[in-house]
């Protein structure tokens, strides 16, 4: 019995002996792990839900710029002159991601998410488009990008071959449609050649929320805020509003519900079936006024965040000159301007006519756009406008009309110079 059990504490010793060995003979040949060597994958390959490390950020300081601007302001005219450059990189409304996930949400309490997502784009890491996606985590590849098929980095080489990034060229959604979904690791690989990358958003209401990353020594943020006459927009608004339900929806549940009642913009549609969106038309714009007017009191006291990173676009004096508002915006974001890119949005503003197709970029003429707001809203209307938005409209220079007659005359401007 003695000896049996002496052999096995002997086959017991030896057993931890080789074991020990080998491990350390493990440790001594392994070969060194790189945390940030990616392994290849399928275009269709599913991506982990949540990435643990991610590639290191190239040495280079980026120009970071974000387009803060709401709907139907000329964003997506504004952003598609970016979009053209070759040298930036563009991201059209990513944050329509969290909404339409979150949705029906609150608009101000998607606010935190929102800001994360853009530190995380600005970073060129769009694992956390994941997040967002249903199922989570779920093949989401670069045609699953909202607007991917008008975005000319995903239609162009080497994501696709449909079009050149260096040739100024509208994309057709039809002809990018056809490219083939690639995994989101080949599109951050091309983000970080990049050494500009431009945002244009409509969902961050307040610029308070963006003071964290303004703040962080390791991003470069530049702001252009680009305002339009909320007469105007609140006309497009209502030309749109069954576009916009969605995010009307989310933008009204912001009010505060002991806040005064709005009566309707088109009192005629009080008992159609249409009233419920012309009613969160009127609230959403109450909830943009409010917000613009904080950024704007936020820009006045001129914050140390905010220093040299802030510069105002007005739509109106875009479109009316903008090859030189153009030389202007791109000497704020520190990037050359060139020849094609100049040729390109003159010829966006000098179109044959006004188009009131919602979301459609097309060459138009500019003297039509800014003015359409005075024929296609009634006088009651536009003083409803001017009493929600009075504030904001008071320091960016838009003056209140006091009659229908003013109104009428097309060549009395009502632009007056901002108060920033």
């Amino acid at each position: 019995m003695a000896s049996q059990l002496q052999k096995i504490n002997i086959l017991f010793f030896l057993t931890l002996l080789f074991t020990v060995m080998n491990l350390f003979g493990y440790m001594w040949n392994k070969i060194p792990q790189h945390c940030n060597e990616i392994t290849p994958t399928s275009a269709h390959h599913s991506m982990p839900s949540i990435r643990p490390l991610k590639e290191p950020l190239v040495a280079k300081k980026r120009q970071l710029v974000y387009i803060f601007s709401t709907w139907r302001s000329g964003s997506s005219f504004f952003g598609e002159i970016f979009n053209q450059d070759p040298a930036v990189f563009f991201l059209y409304e990513p944050l329509w991601h969290i909404w339409k996930r979150l949705y029906p949400g609150d608009a101000l309490s998607l606010q935190g998410a929102s800001r994360d997502m853009l530190r995380s784009l600005y970073h060129c890491d769009f694992s956390i488009f994941q997040l967002y996606h249903v199922p989570v985590g779920n093949n989401f590849t670069t045609n699953d990008i909202f607007a991917a098929f008008f975005n000319k980095v995903i239609c162009s080489y080497p994501i696709c071959s449909a079009y050149r990034k260096d040739v100024v060229k509208q994309v057709d959604a039809k002809v990018c449609s056809k490219c083939p979904p690639r995994n989101l690791r080949l599109l951050e690989k091309e983000c970080l050649k990049y050494n500009t990358i431009v945002v244009k958003g409509v969902r961050i209401f307040d610029l308070n929320v963006l003071a964290p990353l303004l703040e962080d020594p390791s991003m470069e943020i530049k702001i252009i805020h680009l305002v339009r006459d909320p007469r105007a927009v609140t006309n497009s608004r209502i030309r749109s509003v069954r576009i916009l339900e969605g995010e009307n929806v989310h933008v009204a549940k912001s009010r505060n519900p002991k806040s005064k009642r709005i009566s309707f913009f088109n009192n005629s549609l009080r008992r159609s079936k249409f009233f419920s969106h012309d009613y969160h038309s009127a609230e959403t714009m109450d909830v943009i006024c409010q917000q613009t007017g904080n950024t704007l009191l936020t820009v006045q006291k001129s914050p140390a965040w905010l220093n040299g990173k802030y510069m105002l676009v007005r739509y109106e004096d875009f479109i009316e000159d903008p090859v030189n508002r153009l030389k202007e915006i791109y000497s704020f974001i520190n990037i050359p301007l060139v020849h094609s890119i100049k040729l390109f949005a003159f010829q966006m503003t000098r179109g044959p006519s006004g188009s009131f197709s919602p979301f459609v970029v097309s060459s138009r003429n500019s003297t039509i756009t800014a003015s359409a707001w005075r024929k296609g809203l009634t006088f009651p209307q536009i003083s409803q406008v001017q009493e929600l938005c009075s504030f904001s409209m008071n320091i960016l220079g838009y003056k209140l009309a006091g009659s229908e007659e003013e109104v009428s005359k097309i060549n009395n401007s009502l632009l007056l110079p901002p108060k920033l």
